[in-house]
């Protein structure tokens, strides 16, 4: 009798498995995916590009831009309003780096000298 206690128990561990499985795919197929900046990019002024998009925790931002120039660092909000890089922040540099976001607020921001002053940084809060 045991023995056919563990086989369904078993059965249950795998079901259950496959469900939280197929909730990370459905979440990801239903993802959006924005251009930041939108066709000119990341680049100066994109400090208002968000406005009037609603985000969605999953969705992807690609940041296009010349890698030779810029960059893409996630900060948190001190970080974002006083345009200082904090100690282990992650640091994209490809040119091309698609983040996903994660629910709540996430902020980005280009640390070359003046850039993010000069509005090249994003805040998106996403739900």
């Amino acid at each position: 009798m045991s023995q056919g206690r563990g086989s369904a128990l078993s059965l249950i561990l795998v079901t259950v498995i496959s469900l939280l499985c197929l909730l990370v795919l459905v979440e990801r197929v239903n993802a959006a995916t924005y251009a930041v900046g939108g066709p000119g990019g990341w680049t100066f002024n994109t400090d208002t590009w968000p406005n009037g998009k609603k985000f969605k925790a999953g969705d992807v931002l690609i940041f296009n831009y010349d890698s030779k120039n810029h960059n893409v660092v996630a900060v948190d909000k001190n970080g974002y309003s006083s345009c200082k890089t904090p100690g282990g922040a992650k640091v994209f540099s490809s040119g091309k780096d698609q983040i996903r976001l994660a629910r709540g607020q996430n902020y980005f921001i280009c640390n070359y000298p003046g850039h993010c002053e000069s509005g090249m940084k994003v805040s998106i809060n996403a739900v």
